[in-house]
């Protein structure tokens, strides 16, 4: 999947800027983009003010990460530049559903992680581009319902897209 954005770095003037453009094109994700994923993981976590130990999430992050993707129960996708550069990404992992009382097709969710837009990306439609990826997978594979935590800030694009939200049972206890 290909977009073109247009890419203007400081004021913009058109008699003075010039049209620079930038192809964006989505692959997915390996085990070789580990370093980007947790990059994005951790910058996602820190943008949202979120207080953690960084050191410690990479090691951890890095340690789920790599049975699951080999399992294939973790999916991810890149949106990448031309020139190679990782503009933004998302994951999601596959969750075995137990029949029950609900509308959902399939035995799996898909429960989404890690949307995340590199800054000189952002406002490109990007993440909606990676969603609608990730949505095409589910669709073509049986997972019968996404499920994901927004942002405050992303809120209006998983709306736009569906999403709404539900009033949540689920209760945790922390041992």
């Amino acid at each position: 999947m290909r977009r073109r954005g247009v890419c203007h770095i400081g004021q913009y003037n058109p008699r003075t800027m010039p049209d620079s453009r930038v192809d964006y094109h989505i692959r997915e994700a390996t085990i070789d983009d580990m370093d980007v994923l947790v990059r994005h993981r951790l910058a996602m976590f820190s943008e949202m003010g979120r207080s953690f130990d960084a050191p410690l999430i990479d090691q951890m992050f890095r340690e789920w990460l790599r049975p699951m993707m080999i399992a294939g129960d973790y999916r991810g996708w890149l949106c990448e530049t031309d020139a190679g550069g990782v503009a933004a990404g998302a994951g999601m992992t596959l969750i075995k559903w137990p029949p029950g009382p609900s509308p959902l097709r399939g035995d799996r969710v898909a429960f989404v992680y890690n949307v995340y837009t590199e800054l000189p990306h952002r406002r490109r439609g990007l993440a909606r581009l990676l969603m609608e990826t990730l949505h095409g997978w589910c669709a073509a594979h049986g997972v019968g319902a996404v499920a994901l935590n927004a942002s405050d800030e992303a809120k209006h694009l998983y709306e736009s897209m569906g999403y709404q939200a539900a009033p949540s049972p689920m209760m945790w206890k922390i041992t």
